[in-house]
C-alpha cells in the first residue's frame, strides 16, 4: 500500500458527509456534505456519492488517486457481531443488513453508502467502523437488562451503546492531556450534543454507557427523553390511546429539551433563562439533574475517577452546563476553576495529532479529579482505525 489518505464517509438517510484525511502529514485536503438526498438533482445515494467524487476530482483529489489508501465508513449498529473495525466484503454487507431492525433509521443509509462506494472503487479497501464497537467491552452485568434471558437473546435486547467513536477518541485524548497512557486513566466521558451519552472508561476500556438497545436511553437530549419508566409507554397506549408509532415519535422527536420547553438549542435556552423563563429553567434543571446522576453512578462503577471529559456541541461550548454539572461535587474530589471554564481556550492545552482544536483543563489546581473540555473528532477516529487495519 503506497497511499496515506483515507476518505471517511458518513451516509445518513438524507445526507452524505465526507472528509479526506492524510495520515502521513496530518492534513485534511477536503471535506464537505451533500444534503437533501431525494430532493432536486440529488435523487439518491448513488447521485450523492458521484457528487462527492466529482467534488474531490475538481480539487485534484479524485477517487482514482494513488494516494487514496482506503475508504472508512461510519456504521451506527454492529450488534454483537462487529466489535472492531472490519474490512468490508459481500458477507459483511449482508451481516450489516441483518442488523437493520436494531437501527432502522441509520443502518439502511450506511449500507447504501457502502454499496455505492464499493461500486465506484471495487478495488479499494473499504472498512466499516461501528458506533457500537467501543462499548463491546462492557461486562454482561452492565449490558444485560433484567428481563427473560431467552426473549432478550432471541430479539437481541441488550445494551449496545452509541457514539462509540467519539467516546474512544475523547477518552484517549483525555489521557494524553494528562500526560498518561489510556491504560493508566479512569475517565467519565460526557458526549453532549443534540444526542447525548455518557460512558465510564476504565484503563481505556468502556465498562458502562448510558445509551442502550437504541440511542433513546440515558441522558436528557435535544428531542429524546432519555430514561423513562417503561410502564409510561403502556399507559400512553392503554389509557391515552396512542399507537406504537405515535409513542415512538413522542419519545424520539417531541421529548427532551424540546418537549420540556419548546427549544432544543442550549444557547436559546440560556437566553430564555436569563430573561426569567420558568419553562426554560426547568428544562435546564432536569437536563443537569440527569447528567449529575450519571456522573455519580459512574464514579461508583469506576471506583476511582481520574478525569471527567466534556465533548460535542454542548459539552465543548456551554460553560453554564459544565459549571452546573460539576457544582458542589467537592466530596467527589471535583473542583472547577470558574475562570478556566468560562474561557474558550486556556494556556494549559495539548494539541492532538491531526487536528487544530485543543483539549484543555478547566478544573482547579486543587481538584483531585481533572475536568477537561476535549473536542471530539469522530472522522479522525474512523480514519485512524481504517488506516491501521489496511496497513496491518
Amino acid at each position: 500500500m503506497n497511499g496515506s489518505r483515507v476518505l471517511v464517509l458518513n451516509s445518513g438517510s438524507s445526507s452524505v458527509k465526507y472528509q479526506l484525511l492524510d495520515m502521513a502529514d496530518g492534513s485534511r485536503p477536503a471535506s464537505g456534505i451533500v444534503e437533501r438526498i431525494g430532493e432536486g438533482p440529488v435523487t439518491d445515494h448513488s447521485a450523492a456519492l458521484k457528487q462527492v467524487a466529482d467534488e474531490l476530482a475538481a480539487r485534484g483529489l479524485g477517487l482514482d488517486s494513488p494516494e487514496l489508501a482506503a475508504v472508512g465508513h461510519r456504521v451506527v449498529h454492529g450488534g454483537t457481531r462487529f466489535t472492531e473495525p472490519t474490512l468490508i466484503t459481500d458477507e459483511v454487507v449482508g451481516e450489516i443488513e441483518k442488523l437493520i431492525p436494531l437501527a432502522p433509521l441509520h443502518n439502511p443509509a450506511n449500507v447504501t453508502g457502502i454499496k455505492v462506494a464499493r461500486s465506484l472503487r471495487p478495488d479499494l479497501p473499504q472498512v466499516a467502523v461501528f458506533d457500537t464497537a467501543f462499548h463491546a467491552t462492557i461486562p454482561e452485568a452492565a449490558a444485560r437488562y433484567a428481563i427473560d434471558v431467552e426473549t432478550a437473546d432471541h430479539w437481541g435486547v441488550r445494551r449496545y451503546g452509541f457514539h462509540g467513536t467519539s467516546h474512544a477518541y475523547v477518552s484517549r485524548a483525555t489521557a494524553a492531556l494528562l500526560g498518561k497512557e489510556p491504560a493508566e486513566v479512569n475517565t467519565i466521558v460526557l458526549h453532549l450534543g443534540n444526542g447525548a451519552s455518557a460512558s465510564a472508561v476504565r484503563g481505556g476500556r468502556c465498562v458502562e454507557t448510558s445509551m442502550g438497545l437504541t440511542p433513546l436511553e440515558g441522558l436528557v437530549m435535544g428531542t429524546r427523553s432519555g430514561d423513562i419508566d417503561p410502564a409510561a409507554i403502556f399507559h400512553l397506549s392503554r389509557v391515552g390511546g396512542m399507537s406504537t408509532d405515535e409513542i415512538d415519535t413522542l419519545l424520539n422527536k417531541r421529548s427532551g429539551l424540546a418537549g420540556l420547553c419548546g427549544d432544543n438549542d442550549m444557547r436559546e435556552i440560556g437566553r430564555r433563562m436569563a430573561e426569567g423563563d420558568p419553562a426554560a429553567q426547568l428544562a435546564f434543571d432536569i437536563y443537569i439533574h440527569r447528567l449529575r446522576k450519571y456522573v455519580g453512578a459512574y464514579a461508583a462503577v469506576l471506583g476511582r475517577v481520574d478525569a471527567i471529559a466534556f465533548t460535542a456541541g454542548v459539552g465543548e461550548n456551554s460553560a453554564a452546563v459544565r459549571e452546573a454539572a460539576m457544582r458542589g461535587l467537592t466530596a467527589f474530589g471535583i473542583e472547577l476553576d470558574t475562570v478556566r471554564n468560562a474561557l474558550r481556550s486556556a494556556t494549559d492545552t495539548v494539541r492532538n495529532a491531526l487536528r487544530s482544536a485543543t483539549a484543555r483543563l478547566i478544573s482547579a489546581q486543587s481538584s483531585r479529579v481533572a475536568v477537561a473540555v476535549v473536542p471530539t473528532d469522530e472522522e479522525l477516529e474512523i480514519a485512524s482505525q481504517t488506516f491501521a487495519l489496511v496497513s496491518a
